[in-house]
């Protein structure tokens, strides 16, 4: 069943009132969505599940919860670093069409990571060293895209990409690698 009525047209656009109605919902109200995400940079990659609610036909705050499974490999401050962690995502998106759809999209968001990173020196020589480093990271970037609608209405499915850059905030142990990231990234959800 689709989530929104076209029956009331406005310039050959869904009027206000039409907007994140569902066929049994009342006027006015808003959608959330809810799906996977996938994110991947030349060093990782971010699996996680985001919720995102709709505040108006323009804008959407959403969240995040993944896995952060990082392979920094020599592009780190150490010869070898790599490791994992969990964090969480809270963002904003501009939608660019003013009416429910298929729209391009740009944002803003914030991640949190709690990361642990195995590193290494002087790799397979006589005097190689290696430890563990515990990382707090902010991860601020810009996000653009475009989603597509799916299955009538119901599913949607958006290609991204961001940038921005990696803060090693807090470290116990030995510093990592930090610096600017670029993200491409796929959502496939649905709307309730």
């Amino acid at each position: 069943m689709p989530f929104f009525k076209t029956e009331t047209m406005a310039a050959g656009k869904p009027a206000q009132s039409d907007f994140y109605q569902s066929e049994s919902a009342s006027a006015g109200e808003m959608l959330n969505g809810l799906g996977f995400e996938f994110q991947a940079y030349p060093t990782g990659l971010i699996p996680g599940i985001k919720y995102e609610r709709y505040i108006s036909p323009l804008h959407g705050l959403h969240l995040r919860v993944g896995y952060n499974w990082v392979r920094h490999g020599s592009a780190g401050v150490h010869e070898d670093e790599r490791g994992q962690g969990f964090g969480f995502t809270a963002g904003y998106r501009r939608y660019l069409s003013d009416y429910y759809g298929k729209t391009w999209f740009i944002g803003a968001r914030g991640d949190v990571w709690f990361n642990s990173l195995d590193w290494r020196d002087g790799i397979g020589g006589p005097n190689e060293i290696g430890g563990n480093s515990k990382v707090t990271v902010v991860q601020p970037t810009l996000e653009g895209g475009y989603r597509f609608i799916l299955n009538g209405g119901e599913l949607f499915f958006e290609p991204s990409l961001a940038f921005g850059f990696e803060f090693n905030v807090k470290t116990k142990g030995e510093k990592v690698g930090e610096g600017p990231i670029l993200l491409g990234g796929i959502s496939l959800g649905r709307f309730f």
